[in-house]
């Protein structure tokens, strides 16, 4: 009898576990989808606004033929002023990954100058006794040529702040400068002394350029982002005037400085 309920209880255990077999090679199989997650990497274009708060220049210097000496005289200008807020550019650049990208730009701004000296000599042809008030005028443009590198720092809810560095190259096209000098009257009265004109051809080269980047890019849509940014430039001194005879009035312009708030529009591919 014992033999026979032990018999009868293997049967059920084993019929029990053929059963569960059975149903679950009957259930369906769940598959879960694939997920891909798609990098940050590709080619984009951009363009650029920006707006100057702050534009400074190096003293521009200047000199002049001395026919008694026989030698050239420098000096300063009294005073000069800078002006020319806004600039524009566009680029092309490379989405390395999430962390890296760079870019090639070309940036357009222009400007114009005012500058004044004054002087105990007399003018051009003025009598003895009395100064001279000079005032220089021109307007110059430039365009440059930058590569710049890149590092975003990461995208929370959307915003992506970055930090940046560029190094290339500014030509500098300087107008005709105008200059007009006026008699001032001292020991010795102008008399109705006429203003004396000169107009001294403008120079143009090539100057060595770098940038400092920190921003934050928001994306708007898929694939466009909107950059909202602070660039700092440093554009090197170079030829700002000369005359054409070997005896004239030549000049250069300081080092060009200029803190911009920028705001553009990148279009990524990927």
């Amino acid at each position: 009898m014992i033999r026979f309920d032990a018999l009868a209880l293997a049967a059920m255990m084993a019929g029990a576990f053929a059963g569960t077999a059975f149903a679950a090679d009957l259930s369906p199989t769940v598959k879960m989808p694939e997920v891909s997650v798609k990098d940050a990497q590709g080619w984009y274009v951009r363009g650029d606004f920006g707006y100057a708060v702050n534009a400074s220049h190096d003293d521009p210097t200047f000199r002049s033929y001395d026919p008694v000496g026989g030698d050239y005289d420098s000096g300063h200008f009294d005073s000069d002023r800078f002006g020319g807020d806004f600039s524009g550019g566009v680029g092309v650049g490379y989405q390395f990954n999430d962390l890296l990208r760079a870019d090639i730009t070309g940036d357009y701004f222009s400007g114009d100058f005012k500058g004044k000296i004054s002087s105990d000599a007399p003018c051009a042809g003025g009598a003895a006794g009395t100064g001279c008030s000079t005032k220089a005028r021109s307007s110059f443009t430039a365009g440059s040529l930058m590569l710049n590198g890149y590092v975003d720092l990461g995208t929370l809810a959307g915003f992506t702040p970055y930090l940046g560095a560029g190094l290339g190259g500014t030509r500098v096209s300087w107008d005709h400068v105008n200059v007009v000098g006026s008699c001032v009257g001292g020991v010795a009265g102008c008399g109705g002394a006429a203003s004396v004109s000169n107009r001294y051809s403008g120079g143009s080269d090539w100057r060595m350029t770098y940038a400092l980047m920190a921003g934050v890019a928001y994306e708007v849509a898929p694939n466009i982002k909107v950059d909202l940014g602070y660039r700092f430039s440093h554009v090197a001194g170079g030829d700002m005037f000369g005359s054409s005879s070997a005896d004239g009035t030549s000049g250069r312009d300081g080092a060009l400085s200029r803190h911009e708030i920028r705001i553009g529009l990148r279009i990524t591919t990927w």
